[in-house]
């Protein structure tokens, strides 16, 4: 069974929420699913990813969530090219945050993509100031993504 590595970047949870209630939509395509709340570059690259899927919220001034700042760091400092990393990018943001809005995730993207992985698809912005629970438009958007994605293995 190929492996899914949910990595996950929360200041008050609302990520992990997200991470949590996806994780079905995988397990039914077929993935066993790992979910990383505090999570580390060893995480995503000592043992094989199959997929990989970030779900990160926007904390300050565009700036990654407390537990993700290791991860970051760390992806900066050892530039472990990542082009086998195929992934998906769920961003979470303020909308009243104009020119931060959705940061951290916009900015974790530009990383892998810098370090060779590959997004697959389009990256996943929620305002919460539209959606007061996230997970409305993240469990239709991972329906989608694994769909016109054909991640379903199962």
């Amino acid at each position: 069974m190929p492996k899914l590595k949910i990595l996950v970047g929360t200041m008050y949870g609302g990520a992990l929420d997200v991470a949590e209630q996806v994780q079905p939509l995988f397990e039914e395509a077929g993935y066993t699913v790992e979910i990383f709340d505090q999570p580390t570059l060893a995480d995503l690259v000592d043992t094989p990813t199959d997929l990989a899927l970030f779900c990160v919220s926007t904390t300050g001034s565009g700036d990654v969530p407390g537990n993700m700042t290791p991860f970051v760091r760390d992806l900066e400092a050892q530039s472990p090219g990542l082009t086998e990393l195929r992934y998906g990018m769920i961003a979470l943001g303020d909308g009243s945050y104009v020119d931060s809005f959705c940061g951290a995730g916009r900015s974790l993207d530009e990383q892998l993509q810098g370090q060779g992985a590959t997004r697959l698809g389009e990256r996943l912005e929620i305002d919460a100031m539209e959606t007061f629970m996230a997970d409305d438009a993240a469990m239709p958007w991972v329906e989608e993504w694994i769909a016109t994605q054909r991640l379903k293995v199962a």
